[in-house]
């Protein structure tokens, strides 16, 4: 006789092998796509992210320097074996890539610190008797190197890491005495751009949202056949590409394009309107192309509101303005909410669309990390500003799921 369903111990193990049995089941399924994520998604990122950080140059350069300056206090004269220490890193960073390294690294700091240290290791090596000799060829060659200000610039890099990238990314800075402060308002750029980042980011997305709402709704009221073909309309730019869209977009916005042509032919405008090349062209290219991002959300939600709750609220004798915006509306705020994230998100990380149809007023973060990865290979400020920007998706994600659990505890 079987006695497996009078133990109760029994049944308890062959509910926890079964349940083993199913979670290896599903790790298996999707074993191959976390993997597939993790190597080419996950890891090149983080590898990126943490170049912000990241400070190899001085330290690996100039060791023999460091180890003078480490008991400088950055305001005082140099020692003297700074100097001869100098010499000695430099002789043997000579016609290495490290040297190359270094010199864009200093010059981060203090614009022509390049051309210093370039400078100095077309003289080096340097026959010098001693330390004080050192000092003397030094500044004799250069008159830069008497300035304790560039020391100070290698005394403060004596660490594999630094803070400086994502500060400068701030727009701020590291003093002498090793408080964060701002740096000088003539040479600030980045929290206005993070601003207008997020502000071009925010029309968008209160735009999109007002073309989209009311037309989800009308999607919705519309008989199962017709609805799917609009929405197949929605879905079209989908399948074109970005840049093809953007093309089209130049053509129509231009002084002789067709929206100018059309308005001039019917008498609207005496003379072509700016539509291009400014902040309108980017809002109206990004609102077309981030459109069905915010339709989509609204519609899903929408179409599971029942239209009784309505006609039910105008019955009892509510307006019907009233009872669209105090019944139907409050029901479709997770697909608000969910539309607005997901085209806020999108906007933020925008490219190549305020590129195009932009001006040089108009660019928007994206463009500084492009810029500094591409053109002046500085991988640190764009892994800063790259992580900045994760941070604060991130942080908007938060929120909304804040927000959002916060909704389904209250319905």
């Amino acid at each position: 006789m079987d006695t497996t369903f009078d133990d109760p111990g029994a049944i308890r193990r062959a509910m926890q092998a079964a349940q083993r049995r199913r979670t290896w089941r599903a790790l298996l399924l999707v074993g191959p796509l976390a993997l597939f994520l993790l190597a080419i998604f996950v890891i090149p990122i983080a590898s990126l992210l943490t170049r912000a950080a990241d400070n190899p140059e001085v330290t690996d350069t100039l060791p023999r320097t460091l180890q003078v300056l480490a008991g400088w206090d950055g305001h005082s004269e140099v020692p003297d074996a700074a100097f001869q220490a100098l010499v000695q890193d430099l002789t043997d960073a000579k016609n290495t890539p490290d040297s190359g390294e270094l010199a864009r690294r200093l010059n981060y700091e203090i614009s022509g610190y390049r051309s210093l240290i370039f400078k100095t290791l077309r003289r080096m090596p340097l026959e010098v008797a001693g330390d004080a000799d050192a000092r003397a060829q030094l500044i004799k060659l250069d008159k830069r190197w008497a300035d304790p200000a560039y020391w100070e610039v290698i005394a403060s890099n004596d660490r594999t890491w630094t803070p400086y990238y994502l500060l400068a990314s701030l727009d701020l800075k590291l003093d002498a005495n090793g408080s964060i402060v701002a740096v000088p308002p003539n040479t600030s750029a980045f929290q206005a751009i993070f601003s207008r980042t997020f502000v071009i980011s925010l029309v968008v997305t209160l735009i999109t949202l007002a073309l989209g709402y009311p037309l989800a709704y009308w999607i919705t009221r519309l008989p199962k056949r017709r609805a799917n073909l609009v929405l197949i309309c929605i879905l079209i730019p989908f399948w074109t590409s970005v840049l093809v869209r953007i093309a089209a977009w130049v053509v129509l916005l231009q002084r002789e394009g067709l929206i100018n042509s059309t308005l001039g032919d019917l008498g609207l405008i005496a003379e072509p309107l700016p539509l291009l090349f400014n902040r309108l062209g980017v809002y109206i290219a990004m609102v077309h192309i981030l459109l069905p991002f915010m339709v989509l959300p609204l519609y899903s939600v929408m179409q599971s509101v029942p239209p009784s709750y309505q006609r039910a609220a105008i019955s009892l004798g509510s307006h019907p303005f009233a009872a669209f915006w105090r019944v139907y509306v409050p029901q479709t705020y997770p697909g608000i909410a969910a539309g607005s994230l997901l085209v806020f998100i999108i906007a933020i990380g925008y490219y190549i669309t305020p590129a195009l149809l932009g001006g040089a007023g108009d660019q928007m973060i994206s463009y500084y990390v492009a810029y500094f990865t591409n053109q002046t290979i500085n991988w640190g400020m764009a892994s800063a500003l790259g992580l900045i920007l994760l941070a604060a998706t991130l942080l908007l994600y938060a929120l909304y799921r804040r927000i959002s659990g916060k909704e389904l505890a209250l319905n």
